[in-house]
């Protein structure tokens, strides 16, 4: 299929035995070009990521405690490897520098990027690719804000010099050549970044897991995976809580249309998700996708005769919760009614001023304030185009005995969020997987 860019997570990448599979896939898929690695993760509960224990060296030496100990650890993790994989790189060396710029004062953003940076060019020797450094083509300006332009075209200038190359995740360079990371999800976003530059026709992301679930499994018990799913229903499910890839992992993908295959490194075999620009089909005619929540959130619901018509409303109403430092999570209105649905962290200590100055301003006829409220979004493309969703949706809850505090349902018809107390949070999820899925 094409040109495919694979980025390894930690897990994949965390001991000898795991980069062995990964060149079996490789050698399985002569279409894998490009290959970017995170740093080592956990091996096993208990474990510690490399990266974390560089981070903790760093902090040692700003507090002038000893950190040789945990230099050690990391040293030895990947001596251990290197024994395993006969890898052609003088590790000894590597670390000397790596150990004299600590001292020396090296940035945090320096010491983090290290585990990447040694585990690329391990991986690279082992499996006989070019190593291309990151560093040379990911760009920062020297605010550290990304360069996506110039990026792109250093990207596209560098690899077609390499018929095969591995690349450290996580980090680039600023414009003096100092090292600087991404703030979060940073291998992901490397590998989206080379798969949209080199023009990929697709972009494997290999984890721990065979793609997404259609629920929690900490809540249902062997939820089904999703087989395939749109970015923009993928973007609903993360807004709501559910364990996807981060959007701005995402966002360099999304926009040269690269489908993203999720993909378990254990499990190679596993089909996993499919990410694409336009909502596919589930492989059993499922109409939704999956479903989504989170716990604590406040709603204030506003009563007011002719609210309507009352010219700022609405923007008054924004206006006291800005003031206060507080974001609208959504905002479900009827002719005479509004809603605002507030993060429990966001208006700690905050609600009675909140309300208090909603009464001053606003004038309502009645107000009630609903805490301790969950959120729960049932997502899918084919939702809109199936009569009698909503009325299965709110059957099952009510079978379920649950009550609904909350209805809020997107103009584009992609999802329902319903509003439920936290107690029934998990009775709620399993009810609407059981009405549309089991």
């Amino acid at each position: 299929m094409g040109l495919k860019v694979a980025k390894f997570g930690g897990s994949s990448v965390a001991d000898a035995l795991q980069i062995k599979k990964i060149k079996n896939i490789l050698d399985e898929d002569d279409a894998i070009k490009y290959v970017v690695v995170s740093a080592p993760g956990k091996r096993f509960d208990g474990d510690s990521k490399v990266t974390d224990l560089l981070y903790l060296c760093k902090t040692h030496i700003e507090h002038k405690l000893p950190y040789e100990q945990i230099f050690q650890v990391i040293y030895d993790r990947f001596m251990a490897v290197d024994a395993n994989l006969s890898a052609e790189i003088n590790l000894k060396k590597e670390f000397d520098e790596i150990k004299a710029n600590l001292e020396a004062g090296a940035s945090a953003d320096y010491i983090a990027s290290r585990g990447e940076y040694l585990n690329a060019q391990m991986i690279a020797s082992y499996l006989g690719y070019d190593f291309v450094d990151a560093a040379a083509m990911i760009k920062f300006d020297e605010k550290g804000r990304f360069m996506e332009d110039l990026t792109n075209t250093v990207i596209e200038k560098e690899l077609a010099k390499h018929e095969k190359a591995v690349v450290p995740g996580f980090y680039g360079s600023k414009i003096d050549g100092s090292v600087k990371t991404f703030s979060r999800g940073g291998s992901d976003i490397t590998g989206a970044l080379i798969a949209r530059a080199v023009k990929a026709d697709v972009y494997e992301n290999w984890t721990d897991v065979s793609g997404f679930l259609m629920a929690d499994p900490r809540i249902v018990k062997n939820p089904k995976p999703i087989s395939t799913i749109s970015y923009r229903e993928l973007r609903e499910l993360s807004y709501m809580g559910a364990s996807v890839l981060h959007e701005d992992a995402i966002y360099p993908a999304r926009v040269a249309n690269i489908p993203i295959n999720i993909r378990n490194t254990n499990k190679p075999e596993d089909p996993g998700t499919m990410i694409t620009a336009e909502p596919g089909r589930q492989q059993d005619g499922r109409i939704i996708s999956g479903i989504a929540g989170s716990k604590d959130f406040t709603v204030i619901a506003i009563s007011k005769n002719g609210l309507s018509y009352e010219r700022g409303f609405i923007r008054k109403l924004a206006g006291i919760l800005e003031d206060n430092g507080v974001a609208i999570e959504h905002m479900p209105s009827g002719i005479d009614t509004v809603s605002v649905v507030l993060e429990n962290e966001a208006i700690d200590g905050k609600l009675d001023e909140i309300t208090e100055e909603i009464k001053r301003q606003l004038k309502p006829d009645h107000m009630e304030t609903f805490e301790n409220m969950a959120l729960i979004a049932t997502v899918g493309s084919g939702m809109s185009a199936r009569v009698g969703v909503s009325a299965q949706l709110f059957t099952a809850l009510a079978d379920a005995k649950i009550n609904i505090r909350m209805i809020d349902q997107g103009s584009s018809e992609m999802n329902i969020i319903v509003g439920v107390e936290n107690k029934d949070f998990e009775k709620a999820i399993k009810a609407i997987y059981g009405a549309f899925v089991a």
